[in-house]
């Protein structure tokens, strides 16, 4: 299903690979670096990223890859990682940097820098050629796993994935298509789109979210569940337009069958708050990080 699926999205034939990279600039923080970074794909386009790393010369460090979330916000993309966003408790860096977590968040495809051109003209030109704005997003983001993997600072064998929202879609989808990233947490975005679209919240989501034909070929939570066994945990609230019961808990259902047939249940994590809407909670952060703290 791997193969069918990247196959779907387009992302393997999409040139996203990096060509080059360059450091625009390099901040303290909080005793490790903040590098302001640059890559540069092989369709010529540049990429903004931030990349929070240890200092030269200490012992490899594990990292996540850290999707962004959409919020209509396509001014945020990777500062997202430093600043945050109404909808979280706070940026996630200052936390990263006290687990001992490195991270790089890329401005994906219509945000940040990257605003024009914006997300629909992308989503249809792409449409149009046989390929997706899900599946370049995708194909960026393993790139930054290639970027990742190589550099001396990271451990290669503790490679994660998270995000919120947008980020949460892209960085499950991200573990179940690329089987370096060992442990991934998810917020606030995971549901059955087959339940979605039979009820109608999948009309909030972005254009960017569209696979051609992907409800006949696999369900959200079997293409979750491809991430089995390695780590994967999922944070929701169950007043989220994006989760509702119904739809999370098929979902759930398809994911729960993967790990159980992977024999690793221990290994998938799920943090449910029946009150919350489509925001993070002190309580989700707190799982999330005992999650990294734990698997990563």
């Amino acid at each position: 299903m791997r193969k069918q699926l990247l196959q779907m999205v387009g992302s393997a034939g999409h040139k996203a690979g990096f060509a080059q990279v360059r450091v625009s600039k390099t901040e303290d923080y909080e005793g490790w670096h903040l590098d302001h970074l640059v890559f540069t794909t092989a369709t010529d386009e540049d990429i903004p990223a931030l990349f929070l790393r240890p200092p030269d010369g200490q012992e490899p460090v594990p990292a996540l890859i850290y999707a962004h979330a959409h919020g209509n916000r396509y001014d945020r993309g990777c500062a997202e990682l430093i600043n945050g966003r109404p909808a979280l408790q706070g940026p996630y860096a200052p936390d990263l940097r006290r687990l001992g977590v490195a991270a790089l968040c890329l401005d994906l495809p219509a945000f940040g820098a990257r605003q024009s051109p914006p997300e629909d003209v992308r989503a249809k030109a792409l449409l149009w050629q046989g390929e997706t704005l899900f599946g370049q997003m995708l194909a960026e983001l393993r790139s930054g796993v290639d970027f990742l993997t190589a550099n001396e600072a990271i451990d290669p064998n503790r490679i994660g994935a998270m995000g919120f929202s947008m980020g949460s879609t892209l960085a499950w989808w991200l573990a179940a298509l690329d089987q370096r990233i060992c442990a991934t947490s998810a917020m606030c975005s995971f549901a059955d789109l087959e339940e979605l679209v039979q009820s109608g919240p999948h009309e909030k989501h972005g254009i960017y979210m569209t696979v051609p034909g992907l409800l006949a070929v696999a369900r959200s939570g079997q293409i979750a569940g491809l991430t089995a066994p390695r780590a994967l945990q999922i944070c929701v609230g169950l007043q989220d337009w994006s989760t509702p019961k119904c739809a999370f808990t098929k979902g759930r259902a398809d994911l729960e069958a993967a790990f159980r047939a992977a024999d690793a249940m221990d290994r998938l994590q799920f943090h449910v708050e029946p009150d919350t809407g489509h925001q993070e909670t002190p309580a989700m952060r707190q799982a999330v990080m005992t999650f990294l703290k734990e698997f990563l």
